[in-house]
Parts: structure tokens; C-alpha cells; sequence
């Protein structure tokens, strides 16, 4: 994928301008940054749901370059969850499944064998229980939204925060799954997560947006990389100095 001259303003502020950035084939990328860094912003260009007023957005596949603007050819390969708002939720999660393949020209039986590779991610809570996504938990509607992405085995997949609403064990057991399926497939993963953890142990690039701008693109094989992403993100809290407060030295009597 690259992004040349691509930006986004929204009023007088700018949400998000990069002037040129290539993501390989096969790159699991990391976005991090603090709110308003243009995380989400540069999802929704990518993917058409805002336009820039400058630049492109083009996917490559194959040899073949797809400005994301002007065609619809780049969809079949694929993949994205950005919010609930991906999900059609007065269907249950079996009904959605199914209408997600049948978009994708997907038989019934190779569903059931993607969504069988998925289970131990879903944890017995989603598939079969006859309730309507709507009434999902937050985290069991971040899976749907997930596997949803995953379902046609798309060549390229972008998640923004998937750590967001997971337990802890379902943090880890999608980490893993994401790594698999890049390892597998040999499909470009791009998310973006406050979770430093689970981004940086899975992605082999990691770039650093502030202000609509990327700031650092590190390699994985960066040996400072984590060190200087966390040194970033001290850098800019801010706290108030706690009041000292005296101590008693007064010798306390019965």
C-alpha cells in the first residue's frame, strides 16, 4: 500500500498529512499514537469512508495498484474492523456470518471451515447462541466484527484496536491468531492499539503518528524500538506534583 500526499483537515485542524509511506506486502504494522494522532482518520481514507483533500490512497496486489478512490476491485481482498458500526446488529452473529460470505461468494461449508479455525478466539460465547449481536457484550461484538474481517481470507487486514473490550485471555489468544494468519498467509496485517504490548510482540514495523503526521517508522529488528516508543509516551504525560505532606514526628503517648 502507499499513501503519497495524503491529507485530511477537518475545520482548521489537520487530522492527518503524510507525505509518503509504503506499506510492504507481508508487513504487520503498528500504529500507535495518543488520541487525535490520525489513527482512525488514515483507517477511513484507506478504506473509503472519508476523502482526502489531497493525495491517495493506492493498494497493490499482485502487481496490480488499486487507487482506493476510484475503484471497488481492491475490496475482495480486503479485510477491515474499525467500530460496531461495521456490523448489521438485529442479526445474531450466525446470520451476519452468513451474510458476510454470501457478499463474498462463499459457500456455506468453506464458512463453517474458516469460522471452525476461530473457535478458541470466540470462546463458546458467540456462535450458536441465538442472540442478536446488539445484545452482545462490547468484547463478543469485537469478536464478530474480527472473524467478520477474516472470513474470506483477505490478503490484506486492517483492525483498529482489536485489544480494545477483550479480556486478557482473549487479548493473547487473538494475538497469537493474527500472527498465525500473517505467518500462513502471507497477508499485510495493519492496527493500531494503545495496547504497546500485543502491538509491538506482533508487528514487524511500528510507525508513530503525532498530530496527523508520522513522526518515526521503526523496524521490529530496531533494538532501541521499544525503548524510544516508550520514552515518547512518558514524555508526554503531564501530572501535578503530589502535596508533600508532613509527617507526624510528635511521640505519641497512652
Amino acid at each position: 500500500m502507499q499513501l503519497d500526499s495524503l491529507s485530511k483537515r477537518f475545520g482548521e485542524t489537520v487530522a492527518l498529512d503524510i507525505d509518503n509511506f509504503k506499506v510492504n506486502a507481508g508487513d504487520v504494522l503498528g500504529l500507535v499514537g495518543n488520541n487525535g494522532a490520525g489513527k482512525t482518520t488514515l483507517f477511513r481514507l484507506v478504506l473509503d469512508l472519508l476523502r482526502p483533500d489531497t493525495g491517495n490512497a493506492v493498494i497493490e496486489r499482485d502487481g496490480v495498484s488499486y487507487d482506493v478512490a476510484q475503484c471497488e476491485d481492491w475490496k475482495a481482498f480486503t479485510g477491515a474492523y474499525i467500530d460496531s458500526g461495521f456490523l448489521i446488529d438485529y442479526l445474531t452473529p450466525d446470520e451476519y456470518f452468513s451474510f458476510i460470505a454470501k457478499v463474498n461468494g462463499q459457500s456455506a461449508d468453506t464458512v463453517q471451515t474458516v469460522l471452525k479455525r476461530y473457535e478458541d478466539f470466540m470462546s463458546g460465547e458467540v456462535m450458536g447462541q441465538n442472540k442478536l449481536i446488539r445484545n452482545l457484550s462490547a468484547g463478543n461484538k469485537q469478536k464478530v466484527g474480527i472473524v467478520a474481517a477474516l472470513l474470506h481470507s483477505p490478503s490484506l487486514v486492517i483492525l483498529d484496536e482489536p485489544f480494545n473490550f477483550l479480556d486478557p485471555s482473549s487479548q493473547i489468544a487473538m494475538k497469537y491468531m493474527l500472527e498465525d494468519y500473517n505467518r500462513e498467509t502471507g497477508a499485510t496485517i495493519i492496527v493500531s492499539s494503545h495496547n504497546l504490548t500485543h502491538t509491538l510482540d506482533i508487528c514487524t514495523r511500528v510507525a508513530l503518528l503525532e498530530h496527523g503526521h508520522i513522526i518515526k517508522d521503526y523496524s521490529k529488528a530496531d533494538s532501541d524500538m521499544m525503548a524510544e516508543i516508550e520514552q515518547y509516551f512518558e514524555g508526554n504525560v503531564h501530572h501535578e506534583p503530589r502535596p508533600v505532606v508532613a509527617e507526624n514526628t510528635e511521640e505519641q503517648h497512652d
